[in-house]
C-alpha cells in the first residue's frame, strides 16, 4: 500500500511541469505575436501619407495658376411687368413659365373707359377745330374791313385835298368879287365836311386795325386750343394702348400673379419675365484678384447641370466691394483687431451657344475655375445690353 502511494506521488509531479511548460509556452506566443501586426500598421500608415502626399502634389499641380471660388450665382436680367393704368383684367394669354417673343400679346385690360374717354377727346377736339376755323374766318373778315377801310380814308382824303384847293380858288374869287357869298360858303362848308370824314375813315382804319389785332388773338387762342385739344386726344389714346400689355423682351415668365377679372393699378407686379441671357456674379476673396484680367478664360461648373464644364471668361471687375454696396458697410480700416477679408463681385460671360445655356437659370450656384496664368485678355464674346424695349401697341 505504501509503495503504490510512493509511485503515484512523483506521476503528479511530473505532469505539472508539463503543464507549466506548456502554459510558458502559451505566454511566448502571445507576446511575440504583436510584431507583424505593428509593421503592417506602419506599412498601412506609410502608404496612406504617401497617398495623401502625392495627392497633394497632384491638387496642386493641378491647381496651380488658377483661382476659384464657391460663392458664386447664375444672373440674369428680370424684368417687372406692370400696368400703367388702372383697370380689370380681361384677358391673360399666358401661363407659368411660358416661353413669349418679344412683342407677344400677354395681357388684356378692360378698355371701355379709355374708350369713351378717347371719344371725348375726339369730340372736343373737333369742337375746338371748329372755333378755329370760325376764329381764322373771322380774322378774314377783319383783315377785309381793315383794307376797305383804308380804301375809304384814301378816297376821303382825296375829296379833303380837292375840298382844300377848291375853298383856296373860291376864297380868291370871293375876295375879287367873282363870286357871291352862297358860293364861297358852300365850299367852305364842303372843306369842313371832307376834314370830318377823313377824320372818320382814319378812326375806322384804327378801329379796323384794333378788331384785326383781337381776332389775331381770338385765333391763336383757338390754335392753342387745338394743340391742347390734341395732346388730350393724344393721351386718351396712349391711356387706350396701356389696355394692352405686350412682352418687352423674349423670354420666360416667371412669378405670375395676374388672373382675369383681376383690378390692377399701375406700379404693380404682374409677373416678371428672364430674358435668356445668363451670366456669373462670382465673388472672389480680394487676395485672389492679384493675377485676374478681364478676357482670362474660365471654366464653370453648374452644380444643377452635369457634364462638362461651361467655357466662359471674365466680362468685368464691379468697382467696390460686395459690402460697400450694402445698407450698412463695414469699416475695414486699419487698427481693427481682425481684418476682414473683403469679396469682390466678378461678372464671368459664358462662351457657349444660346442653345447650351437653355438650361441655365438664375440663382443657380455655380463654381467658376479662373485660368489666371494667361495674361493675353480676350475680347471677343462681350456682354451687350437689353435692346429698347416694347412699351405701347406696335
Amino acid at each position: 500500500m505504501s509503495s503504490s502511494a510512493t509511485v503515484s506521488a512523483p506521476t503528479l509531479k511530473t505532469s505539472s511541469p508539463e503543464r507549466s511548460t506548456s502554459a510558458g509556452g502559451a505566454k511566448l506566443d502571445t507576446a511575440a505575436a504583436p510584431k507583424p501586426k505593428r509593421s503592417r500598421r506602419l506599412l498601412l500608415l506609410g502608404v496612406i501619407g504617401a497617398a495623401v502626399l502625392a495627392g497633394s502634389a497632384v491638387w496642386y499641380f493641378l491647381n496651380a495658376g488658377y483661382e476659384t471660388t464657391d460663392d458664386a450665382t447664375i444672373e440674369a436680367h428680370v424684368i417687372e411687368v406692370s400696368p400703367k393704368v388702372s383697370a380689370h383684367v380681361q384677358a391673360v394669354h399666358f401661363d407659368d413659365n411660358y416661353q413669349v417673343k418679344r412683342g407677344d400679346l400677354l395681357v388684356e385690360l378692360d378698355p371701355r373707359d379709355f374708350e369713351v374717354s378717347l371719344a371725348s377727346a375726339q369730340a372736343n377736339l373737333a369742337s375746338v377745330q371748329s372755333k378755329l376755323t370760325q376764329a381764322e374766318a373771322q380774322q378774314s373778315v377783319a383783315k377785309a374791313g381793315l383794307g376797305q377801310a383804308k380804301a375809304d380814308l384814301i378816297s376821303a382824303q382825296a375829296t379833303n385835298d380837292n375840298a382844300q384847293a377848291d375853298l383856296k380858288r373860291n376864297a380868291q374869287l370871293f375876295q375879287t368879287h367873282v363870286i357871291d357869298r352862297r358860293e364861297y360858303d358852300a365850299s367852305v362848308a364842303q372843306a369842313k365836311s371832307d376834314v370830318a370824314n377823313v377824320e372818320s375813315g382814319a378812326k375806322k382804319v384804327s378801329s379796323q386795325e384794333a378788331q384785326v389785332q383781337l381776332t389775331a388773338a381770338q385765333y391763336a387762342a383757338a390754335s392753342a386750343e387745338e394743340k391742347q385739344a390734341e395732346a388730350q386726344l393724344h393721351q386718351a389714346q396712349l391711356q387706350l394702348s396701356y389696355t394692352r400689355i405686350y412682352a418687352p423682351f423674349a423670354g420666360k415668365v416667371t412669378k405670375k400673379s395676374v388672373e382675369p377679372g383681376n383690378y390692377v393699378q399701375p406700379g404693380q407686379t404682374l409677373f416678371s419675365l428672364v430674358p435668356p441671357d445668363v451670366w456669373v456674379i462670382a465673388n472672389f476673396k480680394e487676395t485672389q484678384l492679384k493675377n485676374m484680367k478681364v478676357g482670362q478664360p474660365v471654366s464653370v461648373r453648374v452644380d444643377a447641370v452635369p457634364g462638362p464644364d461651361f467655357k466662359a471668361h471674365i466680362d468685368s471687375f464691379q468697382g467696390g466691394t460686395g459690402g460697400r454696396f450694402t445698407l450698412l458697410p463695414p469699416e475695414n480700416a486699419t487698427g481693427n483687431f481682425v481684418k476682414v477679408v473683403q469679396r469682390v463681385p466678378v461678372k464671368i460671360v459664358f462662351d457657349e451657344p444660346a442653345d447650351r445655356l437653355e438650361r441655365l437659370w438664375a440663382g443657380e450656384s455655380v463654381e467658376p475655375r479662373v485660368n489666371v496664368g494667361i495674361s493675353t485678355a480676350l475680347t471677343s464674346h462681350l456682354a451687350e445690353p437689353l435692346p429698347r424695349a416694347i412699351l405701347g401697341e406696335r
